[in-house]
């Protein structure tokens, strides 16, 4: 399940660095940080840790993009966010005795820091700016949570690919998943077959254009703000 082991030493300082999280502390305080914490790196496909593990440590991604889901009872497969340079899992083990409850999978070869569970509690005790950034991270991602639970339980498969176009292009005219369709289709609550459809039928209308697997044109952004608003 682990990856092998980078641990070169300007691995843990960099990562730490880089996660907003750590980015008010002083340079002593990054070194104590980096005391605690070693840098490993998994392939492409390799499970960073999966649902029924003990936790227990701060996974912050350095270099890659993760994938975090969790698997029904059926084994359907629900993606929950694709986390990217600067991002951490694993935290609520940190505040929990429980198991893990969901799976990361590296979507390319990633290089993370982990950063021992124990030990950064104290130190979120001795500098409680460390404990409010965790605090606001875990709530803009509850916000988030519950946002596509009301999207998915009150929009239509329409409503939420447009909404998802729009929110992604972030102002622009191109879109790029950062994720498999397949992945795209079951972070939306939709079959990989439905949303290529949906897809087909948009570029057909003009509203889209794909460019390959990955890329997605806006051409009519109007309409698809008409179509994210409808009742």
């Amino acid at each position: 399940m682990h990856g092998n082991c980078n641990c070169r030493s300007e691995e843990p300082k960099n990562c730490i660095t880089l996660v907003p999280i750590f980015n008010n502390l002083t340079k002593d305080e990054m070194l104590e940080i980096a005391a605690i914490t070693r840098a490993q790196t998994f392939k492409k496909g390799e499970l960073v840790y999966m649902a029924g593990d003990r936790g227990g440590k701060l996974y912050v991604l350095h270099t890659g993009r993760v994938k975090i889901s969790r698997l029904s009872a059926s084994g359907k497969e629900q993606v929950i966010r694709v986390l990217g340079p600067g991002e951490f899992m694993g935290e609520l083990s940190l505040f929990s005795q429980l198991p893990l409850t969901d799976n990361a999978q590296a979507l390319e070869t990633s290089t993370m820091c982990l950063i021992e569970g124990a030990k950064l509690k104290e130190l979120m005790k001795k500098y409680p700016s460390i404990a409010f950034k965790v605090m606001e991270e875990l709530s803009e991602r509850l916000e988030k949570a519950e946002k596509l639970i009301e999207t998915l339980n009150l929009n239509t498969v329409e409503q939420r690919l447009a909404g998802a176009l729009l929110t992604m292009s972030d102002g622009k005219n191109q879109v790029f998943l950062g994720m498999t369709k397949g992945d795209f289709a079951s972070q939306l609550g939709m079959s990989q077959e439905t949303l290529s459809r949906k897809l087909t039928a948009w570029q057909e209308q003009g509203l889209i254009a794909l460019k390959g697997q990955r890329k997605i044109e806006i051409l009519d952004r109007a309409q698809l703000e008409q179509i994210s608003d409808a009742e």
